[in-house]
Parts: structure tokens; sequence; C-alpha cells
């Protein structure tokens, strides 16, 4: 196991970007936001509870993925109407942006009296969104959906809870986004580790030329409660069922004041990360499920470090 000196993940020294205050309606909290830039903007959908508790999703923009203007009305709060109705009816939360051929899919945790699943919707420009289906039953969360169909199908990985395999990370496929099936399990927390609690995944997949590099969320219960930082894995282009390599240590954990004290302690929780040109990727993530941060890495490190640090996927 290499010692590493310097953190992989940079954080922005004016974090965090977005809070409560920058919202012009009123919320409690600001976290857990899916991004993705599109026509040259980041455009940011965040969760927020509101002062009884349940979540919607409100918008943000910037042009530079640092300094955002959030929208004066909520992006997506539960439908009102229709099956979609019944299953948002306690909020809708953890909202992922991900980018598929020429549409961006929204993947969201919807929450009722039923339980939690996953709840669909598309946009092409972000203004208009269209729901297509509710994708799982109760108990699923973190649901992402990499950025090409592979055979012809869509594949996305979730995560599911069962007593029998607890938090673990599957893959599923769709030929139309409404059926889904050939799930099977993929990635197990490890004893003895950082994450051996929980995983889940975080931000939607993106291609490099070594695999699909896929942030992922942690957990460690410690004596003074759970404990919530981000991994790093590799799955093969052509099979994302096949992982590469998964880095043996986190890359990001709580430690800015704001990350370690909040509505939920000891956060760190991504749902979206934008791959730039210049061979970076800006990681956003929610602190202590409070604020929004944004922190930047080299894609090649994150990718060295699954390759030459890596532990065993199962």
């Amino acid at each position: 196991m290499k010692i590493q000196q310097n953190p992989i993940v940079k954080r922005y020294p004016h974090n965090p970007v977005l809070t409560r205050e920058d919202v012009p309606y009123p919320v409690a909290t600001v976290h857990n936001a899916g991004i993705v830039k599109h026509n040259g903007r980041y455009i940011m959908l965040f969760r927020s509870h509101l002062h009884n508790g349940r979540s919607i999703i409100g918008k943000a923009e910037s042009t530079d993925g640092f300094s955002f203007t959030v929208d004066p009305e909520p992006f997506l709060i539960p439908a009102t109407n229709g099956v979609f109705a019944e299953y948002e009816a306690n909020g809708v939360e953890d909202l992922r942006i991900c980018p598929v051929e020429d549409e961006y899919l929204l993947a969201y945790s919807a929450y009722s009296k039923h339980g939690v699943r996953i709840a669909l919707a598309r946009t092409r420009n972000f203004d208009v969104v269209e729901r297509i289906s509710l994708i799982t039953q109760a108990d699923y969360r973190n649901v992402v959906i990499f950025p090409k169909k592979i055979d012809g199908r869509y594949v996305r990985l979730d995560r599911p809870h069962s007593e029998i395999s607890p938090w673990s990370i599957w893959v599923s496929y769709s030929p139309d986004l409404v059926h889904w099936g050939d799930s099977r399990v993929i990635m197990k927390s490890v004893p003895y580790h950082w994450d051996e609690m929980k995983i889940g995944p975080g931000a939607p997949p993106f291609k490099t030329s070594k695999g699909w590099l896929h942030i992922y969320h942690g957990v460690f219960q410690t004596m003074a409660g759970a404990v919530y930082r981000l991994g790093v894995a590799l799955h093969d282009l052509q099979d994302p069922s096949h992982i590469i390599g998964v880095s043996d240590q986190w890359i990001l954990q709580p430690e800015d004041p704001w990350e370690v004290t909040g509505y939920v302690p000891n956060v760190v929780f991504t749902c979206g990360a934008v791959p730039e040109e210049d061979g970076t990727v800006k990681i956003y993530w929610g602190g202590a499920d409070s604020v929004m941060c944004v922190g930047t890495a080299v894609i090649d490190e994150l990718v060295e470090r699954c390759l030459t640090d890596s532990r065993l996927a199962m």
C-alpha cells in the first residue's frame, strides 16, 4: 500500500460554492447536486430540504463551475397527479444528471409511504422535463446511467438494500429505459476498510482511455457515528460490469468545518462530476448535507490509483 502525501482532490479555496443563503426561496439546506456542462454552462440540480423536512430539487447555473446563480423557482418538485404523485409524495432527492447520446437522463430518489425508489426523467435543455418511468422497486437509491449504450442497451449502476448483501453496487441493463434486468452485484464493501459499512454509486461514470471512471461513496461506522468519504473505481469500456480496479484509498474525506458539522455531520457525498478538456475533473459534493462544495483532480491520477493501488472489487 502506498502512502499518499498530497491530496489527490484539490479543494476550491472559496468553498462552499452554494448555500441556502444563495437560494431565493425558503430552504433549510443545499446539497447532493447533479451537475453537467451544457452549451458551455454548468448546470447544477441541487437537493434542498424544505422547512417541513421534505426535499425538492433546485437549479443553479455558472459560467466557470465555481460561481453559481440559482433560478427563482425550484426545478423539480413532487408530482401532483398520476402514479408519480403517489411515489413522490414525501420528496424528491439526490438527482443525477446522466448525459446519454443527445439528451440528459435525470435519475432521482422518490420518497413516499411505500419507501424509496428511483424515478427517471429526461430533458434536452433543462427547461422542459418529461418523466419516463419509476425504474426500481423499493428500497433502491443512487442510480447512475452510463453515457452510452453497450450492445444496444442502456447500462446503470444502482444500490439496492438487502440484509444478505447490504448496500452493494449492482449493474442492470435496459433496452428502453423502462424495463430493466440482467442485474447482478459487481462491487461490495470491504471489511476493515474505509468503506466497510456500505457503498453506493456517486457521480455518473465518464470515459477515459483506460475505462469508465466512477467516483463512488463509501461509509465507515465509528463510535461517534458514520463517516462518508469518496472513492474511485475503473470499469471496462466494453463490459462495465467488469471492474478493472478500485483504489484502496479514499480520494476525499470530511475535513472542512462545513463537511464535519451540519445537518448530517462528517459527510462528503457526490452526485456529479464534470471532466474537462485539460485532463482534470471538477468533483462536486454535498458537505454535511448542508452546502455544496467543489474540488479538482487530474483524471490520469485517479485512473492510476485504480490500476496501481487497487484492491479486489468484490
